[in-house]
């Protein structure tokens, strides 16, 4: 791989100077989350907290290095330290073992990746449907706001799905704390007020250092509002996971799951920011700069990493607007790991809460729902159960049903294609269907027929049907059916049994099977298949129109 070929070397050499005061800003507001949230995701991924800063500064290098998004932020996240905990828990109960089980994990994970990138495989991620997308990020983003409720409440949220921790908190409103919903209330108004008549001021990180000043000043954990509290100090150092092989093996199916939900999460976000933003990702290269980032952590003693809703459109909001911002992000991180950390020491919660909340409302994607269910109800329905399931089962599962409702919409499509009947424009040899222009009309005693997609053995036999089906309507019925193969690249063995049956139905009823416009690169497995002996190359043609030309001329000799 060449150096130009790297996609630092696309932004870096075209990194303009009068983007960095922004991207610093950005970089700072991102590192102003990155900071508390590091020690939250290190308890839930059941390691010590300088473990996690251990890896938020690795992972952001890395996918500054081999990342094709603008904006995307990478680090510690709730779905990958849950799942990264769910895989490796049940291993050991010893910590240190945990964390180095979770390091191995991240390795394993991250290696998958870049195989998958090098090979290409990213076209996988064309398999997750916008619909499907919409609505797993309106639902991370109510899961994630719900969890940060608790924080601007001063209340736990309890355990479970949204559903469940909405209700918990909302059941026990007496319990809520005065001085910690004053502090989240304020810190959400001055959010939106200053982001909406001083839209060029950091208003994050302005609230956020306000947030330090006051809490410190009128000491705000006296009267029950929760800070973030000490956090140890740590500088990254590299560190192979010493395990027995066995262990090695007993990760690997959990890393394959981690893999998967590491990249859908990250490119589900790092494509809906391109779209919002006119730019393009690279899915393959996605998959290795995630791969990266996770191989990368693992070797610091880090664990399982993925893309950052929040941090991302934090970072964004601040006026961030290229890869630099996790570079700037990486070397503060490092610092504040470093020699920093007492200066947090005093953040309130709610304050961090509030940010958050403010940071990811940008999915909440009310119009884009309005618009499916004005205009597409089939496509509503896909957001709309995506959502749902992220609310009902959590992030994890709810990803996945979102793939799995893609590929579901992907398959239903694809079996079944339209089938169109050809007909000729008068005077012309053009070809074209019949339902679309009245001024084409058909051969008599011939059906011509063109299937509006590839043929695959999911939908072979559906079109064989219809064809079927138009040759058994036609009055009288049609002497010759000319299939137009012009949409399929390749015919595996099944298509082509089945075309082959096709042809003898036909016969059986005194109708010949004729094909046009065969692809080259189609027809050498053609003619070595029995339908390509029984039918010969006398009845194939290179388009529609030579194939009437020639039927024509049959009829007319009498043949």
């Amino acid at each position: 791989m060449s150096a130009r070929s790297w996609p630092v070397a696309a932004w870096a050499q075209g990194y303009r100077r009068s983007l960095l005061v922004p991207d610093s800003i950005g970089a700072l507001t991102a590192w102003a989350l990155i900071v508390p949230e590091c020690v939250a995701y290190a308890q839930i991924a059941g390691v010590p907290v300088q473990n996690a800063f251990y890896a938020a500064p690795v992972a952001l290098i890395a996918y500054a290095l081999f990342g094709t998004s603008k904006f995307l932020i990478v680090g510690a996240t709730s779905a990958a330290a849950v799942l990264s905990n769910a895989t490796v828990a049940g291993l050991s109960t010893d910590p240190q073992k945990i964390a180095v089980l979770s390091a191995a994990l991240a390795l394993i994970a991250g290696a998958v990746l870049i195989v998958a990138g090098l090979a290409r495989l990213g076209f996988l991620a064309d398999f997750l449907a916008e619909p499907a997308l919409i609505g797993f990020l309106f639902g991370m983003a109510l899961t994630i706001a719900v969890r940060q409720l608790a924080k601007i409440v001063g209340y736990s949220s309890g355990d479970g799905n949204f559903f469940a921790r909405l209700w918990h908190l909302l059941a026990h409103i007496g319990r809520w704390s005065a001085a910690t919903v004053a502090v989240g209330v304020v810190a959400l108004a001055v959010l939106l007020l200053l982001e909406r008549f001083i839209p060029k001021l950091p208003a994050a990180l302005v609230v956020l250092a306000a947030g330090i000043v006051v809490s410190a000043a009128a000491k705000l954990d006296s009267h029950g509002v929760e800070i973030v509290g000490k956090i140890p100090r740590a500088i990254p150092t590299p560190s192979w996971p010493d395990l027995p092989w066995h262990d090695w093996v007993t990760l690997a199916g959990g890393a394959v799951g981690v893999a998967l939900v590491v990249f859908a999460e990250s490119f589900s976000i790092s494509s809906g920011f391109a779209r919002a933003s006119g730019d393009t990702v690279d899915a393959s290269r996605e998959m290795t700069a995630m791969g990266a980032a996770n191989a990368a952590v693992g070797l610091f003693r880090g664990f399982a990493v993925s893309g950052s809703a929040s941090r991302s459109a934090a970072a964004k909001g601040a006026g961030g607007a290229s890869p630099m911002v996790s570079v700037v992000a990486a070397v503060v991180v490092l610092l504040t790991g470093a020699f920093l950390t007492p200066l947090f020491t005093d953040l309130p919660e709610p304050v961090l809460g509030a940010i958050v909340v403010v940071a990811i409302r940008s999915f909440f994607n009310v119009g884009e729902m309005r618009r499916y269910w004005r205009q597409d109800r089939p496509s509503f329905a896909i957001a709309a159960t995506a959502l749902i399931g992220v609310l009902l089962f959590d992030l994890l599962p709810g990803l996945l049903l979102a793939v799995a409702l893609s590929l579901a919409l992907f398959i239903g499509a694809a079996s079944r294609p339209r089938v169109s009947k050809l007909g000729r424009l008068p005077g012309a040899n053009v070809f074209g269907d019949i339902d679309e222009r009245e001024a084409l009309t058909p051969t008599p005693g011939m059906l011509a027929a063109r299937p509006d997609a590839a043929l695959f053995f999911g939908n072979a036999t559906r079109v064989t049907s219809q064809i079927t089906a138009f040759a058994a309507e036609g009055d009288p019925r049609p002497k010759v059916v000319v299939l137009d193969l012009g949409s399929s690249y390749h015919l595996g063995v099944p298509v082509l049994d089945e075309l082959d049956e096709l042809r003898q139905d036909l016969a059986k009823a005194g109708t010949e099977l004729w094909l046009a416009r065969v692809r080259a690169a189609v027809r050498p497995q053609l003619l070595d298949s029995a339908l390509g002996t029984a039918l010969g190359p006398d009845r194939m043609f290179d388009s529609v129109s030579l194939a009437a030309d020639a039927f024509n001329r049959r009829d007319e000799d009498g043949s």
